[in-house]
């Protein structure tokens, strides 16, 4: 694993203070590409303080994503890798769907750009916007989302069109 550098210490030390990840019981977090912010010591924390986490499972041969069970921070070494070189769960390996079990409070999402009215930039599939209306029909109350960028990741305005979704905040180091 590489070296955890002040920028990741500092972005943990936001995610684990801010008020909509103490009060989240379920949440659902991405598991890093190359590219991305690491959340492997996030993911950590969410099991050490006896939260449910989920991870996306992602359907190639569509832009269908459901988030499933992490049964533990261990087991993320041992899930198969996909052709984009990261870990998640089987598609047949039976796992608690988290919109059919109650849903999520909390969705962290990645990306390859954001503006600070809260477009995203996705890698062109369309899985977190699909997923995001699909909890609009499966929940009560709508979950918090919220991005981890990069600052050089923040730009004055993203490309959008009527299917992207807005997250509700965008977290960077320079996030007032």
């Amino acid at each position: 694993m590489a070296s955890v550098g002040p920028t990741q210490v500092l972005r943990r030390e936001q995610v684990i203070a801010h008020s909509q990840y103490q009060k989240s019981q379920r949440i659902s977090i991405f598991l890093s590409m190359q590219d991305e912010i690491e959340t492997d010591e996030i993911i950590k924390d969410i099991f050490r303080r006896g939260k449910t986490c989920f991870v996306p499972r992602y359907r190639f041969q569509s832009n269908h994503m459901d988030m499933v069970r992490l049964a533990s921070p261990e087991e993320i070494a041992s899930l198969p890798k996909t052709s984009w070189n990261i870990h998640q769960p089987g598609e047949d390996e039976a796992r608690e769907e988290a919109l059919s079990t109650g849903g999520l409070d909390l969705i962290f999402m990645p990306g390859l750009g954001f503006d600070k009215q809260g477009n995203r930039l996705g890698r062109g599939r369309g899985y977190y916007d699909t997923f995001l209306r699909r909890c609009e029909q499966h929940q009560q109350a709508k979950p918090y989302t919220m991005a981890l960028a990069f600052k050089e990741q923040i730009c004055d305005q993203v490309p959008v069109d009527e299917h992207d979704v807005k997250v509700d905040e965008v977290l960077y180091e320079d996030t007032p």
